[in-house]
């Protein structure tokens, strides 16, 4: 499957999770929550895997490989005693057209990230340089295994990473819920609440007759945007 790259728009990570579990596909969560380094960053983009074992080395040849509008995963064992990425590589990143970087293990410099703007997700900061490991270390925390060409959403909540066979399925439902909630939430500020909107009484005469009928079943029905 070709994923499309620059014109993605980044969809919120809570939209496309609602749309995988309306579609029935099961999206990936990293095992430990991976945080924007600065308030605001925001990525979407298929994933190009590389091992950090040789420091920045590493990266640089990854980046030899990787596509115009790729996320580098850069995998360093889930660890938080070293950062393995900081300004420098992203700059370079960010030259190369990268969309953005998604480190398992730490980031540094994050200040200047923030200024440089290329978004980066880790497990958050620490002012330490990386330890050369010519073998994998396998130190950390937990593998975090993902696969070439999976498309990795990120902003504030965390990190998505949807499958590239349902990418552009879950994009086009996530894009409807997007849009569903914002006319459900401009109709709250019109006056008209949420329980009228989404017919609560109904749901409630229906699931006092009806025990197994779910408010999910009912927002189906009602085409509510709420999960």
């Amino acid at each position: 499957m070709t994923v499309q790259r620059h014109q993605d728009q980044v969809w919120p990570t809570a939209a496309l999770w609602d749309a995988g579990i309306r579609l029935g596909h099961r999206l990936r969560l990293p095992p430990r929550p991976l945080l924007p380094a600065a308030p605001g960053m925001r990525l979407t983009g298929p994933l190009r895997p590389i091992r950090h074992t040789e420091g920045v080395a590493s990266i640089l040849e990854g980046l030899d490989s990787a596509h115009e509008g790729d996320v580098l995963f850069i995998d360093n064992d889930g660890r938080t005693d070293e950062a393995c990425v900081g300004d420098l590589v992203a700059i370079e990143a960010r030259l190369a057209g990268i969309a953005g970087l998604v480190v398992w293990g730490c980031h540094r410099d994050t200040d200047e990230l923030a200024v440089i703007g290329l978004p980066v997700f880790s497990l958050g900061p620490c002012p330490a340089s990386p330890t050369l490991r010519p073998v994998p270390g396998g130190q950390g925390p937990g593998a975090f295994e993902v696969r070439a060409g999976d498309v990795a959403g990120g902003d504030s909540d965390g990190l998505v990473i949807v499958p590239a066979d349902v990418h552009k399925e879950v994009v086009d439902v996530a894009q409807t819920i997007v849009q569903a909630e914002q006319r459900q939430a401009d109709r709250v500020l019109g006056g008209v609440s949420l329980r009228e909107q989404l017919h609560w009484e109904q749901f409630r005469e229906r699931r006092r007759a009806e025990p197994s009928y779910t408010f999910r079943d009912h927002l189906s029905q009602v085409s509510g945007a709420l999960e």
